[in-house]
């Protein structure tokens, strides 16, 4: 693995392997003596594992880090540790520990490792509140108008959500709907995970389960959430339509959902990540002119690639760092 991984960042001329170790121990040894701008990590190595490695990576002097993670349970569950514990971001194996046709997933290990060398490694917990521009009040004023909540985010994602999410209490009136850029096999640990940390309850959404208030539903990975109107209640769509942008799932389609429910009024909020995934939605939103946008401050953003797309529409009605996120959508509702 590490020849294969070696070979393949080599090619790329942004890119130069200076040095690969056989686990933790070698790594940290190897670290000191190279300086390197970008480590990747994987979780299961002898003598001192990947997450062992990156606690001591982060606490004696942080370094951007990108897991290469197994998609088996265990993985799962040991990649989303490893965002909380720092790492920037992580590319899964195709076909197990041993995946010597890791060719396949070649352009998203050098795009995540030349992005990983530009992104934010420490976050402050005592960021201002900025109020993008001033407007007045565009909310549905009627008394039964339902609520949702629409979070869309990408890398760093894992970590912020875990900022947000146990910060809502139990007693919001309204579902929370999370788009994470996340592949198969991933987005149900995120759940598990953020469920045994939150008042609310936090799951996979399931296609065609009525959408509940204090419930946070996540898009499982590989697949599309949107939101559908039955009556008076609220479905979940989950889908495997064609990705958008080349997300699936994605935030466009998730915002676009929401903008076409009558007598609703929502919260969208992005957060960190590359690219622009949720600024088509979120015209779409301000459009339908019952839609309060958040988006995630630089500050705190590991990625400031989404939310400074969509403050490019100047339809974002703040912008706050990510502590201050739970309590602007409770403050809102």
């Amino acid at each position: 693995m590490r020849k294969v991984i070696s070979d393949l960042l080599n090619k790329h001329p942004r890119i130069h392997v200076i040095a690969t170790a056989r686990n933790g121990e070698d790594a940290l040894t190897k670290r000191k003596l190279n300086s390197p701008d970008v480590i990747t990590l994987d979780v299961e190595m002898p003598i001192m594992d990947g997450l062992e490695t990156l606690k001591i990576l982060m606490k004696e002097n942080p370094i951007p880090v990108v897991m290469v993670s197994s998609t088996t349970k265990e993985g799962a569950r040991n990649t989303l540790f490893a965002m909380e514990f720092g790492a920037i971001d992580f590319v899964a194996k195709p076909s197990g520990a041993i995946s010597l046709d890791i060719e396949k997933i070649e352009q998203q290990i050098i795009d995540k490792v030349i992005q990983a060398a530009k992104a934010k490694l420490v976050r402050s917990e005592h960021e201002a509140t900025y109020v993008v521009q001033s407007k007045k009040d565009n909310r549905i004023k009627k008394v039964r108008a339902k609520k949702i909540v629409a979070i869309g985010t990408s890398t760093g994602g894992p970590r912020a959500l875990k900022d947000v999410i146990p910060k809502i209490p139990s007693s919001i009136k309204a579902p929370i709907l999370i788009v994470q850029h996340m592949p198969p096999g991933f987005t149900l640990s995120l759940a598990e995970r953020l469920n045994s940390l939150s008042e609310v309850i936090v799951k996979e959404a399931n296609h065609g389960e009525v959408l509940q208030n204090g419930t946070a539903y996540i898009a499982p990975g590989g697949y599309h959430l949107s939101v559908q109107q039955k009556g008076n209640a609220f479905l979940a769509n989950v889908d495997k339509q064609e990705p958008r942008r080349g997300h699936r799932p994605s935030v466009d389609i998730l915002f676009e959902s929401i903008a076409t429910l009558k007598d609703v009024e929502s919260i969208a909020v992005i957060m960190t990540g590359m690219g622009a995934d949720g600024t088509e939605g979120l015209i779409k939103l301000k459009e339908s002119g019952s839609c309060y946008a958040i988006a995630e401050s630089e500050e705190s953003c590991v990625v400031f690639g989404m939310p400074k797309a969509a403050l490019r529409t100047k339809l974002v009605d703040e912008m706050v760092h990510i502590q201050q996120i739970s309590e602007r959508i409770m403050n809102h509702f």
